[in-house]
């Protein structure tokens, strides 16, 4: 993984030291503008519906040829939406012979949804100091 990729999803280096979440300070223009990328690839549905299916195949991979015939759409339209969530960095592939299998990158979701939670019980900023008020 980039170190681009490592400060887009909450790391500021390899040693896997964190950068403050979503909810405990404001983005940056750069990192603002990767994480759009990324939500922008979970932002279709047929997208949604490739990653679901890829992250809950029995095996954690999954042959495009499988993926295909779930949807009213050309193989060539699947293999350029399954790109957009490779570039987005949400799963990865590897091609064997004719067909390519695809896999979901987990350390990328689990750093997105450490970006967009919070400690269980803590408030949201603001809202504490909102609720003590008379």
């Amino acid at each position: 993984m980039s170190n681009q990729e490592l400060v887009v999803l909450g790391r500021s280096d390899e040693a896997g030291v964190c950068c403050p979440g979503l909810l405990t300070a404001p983005l940056d223009e750069g990192r603002a503008g990767e994480l759009a990328k990324v939500f922008k690839a979970l932002g279709d549905p047929v997208r949604l519906r490739l990653l679901s299916m890829i992250a809950s195949r029995a095996g954690g991979e999954v042959c495009v040829c499988d993926l295909t015939p779930d949807f009213d759409l050309s193989q060539p339209t699947i293999s350029h939406h399954l790109k957009l969530l490779r570039q987005a960095g949400l799963i990865d592939c590897e091609r064997r012979g004719t067909w390519v299998y695809y896999w979901l990158v987990p350390e990328m979701t689990d750093r997105l949804a450490s970006i967009l939670t919070r400690p269980a019980g803590e408030p949201l900023p603001g809202r504490a100091a909102a609720a003590a008020a008379p």
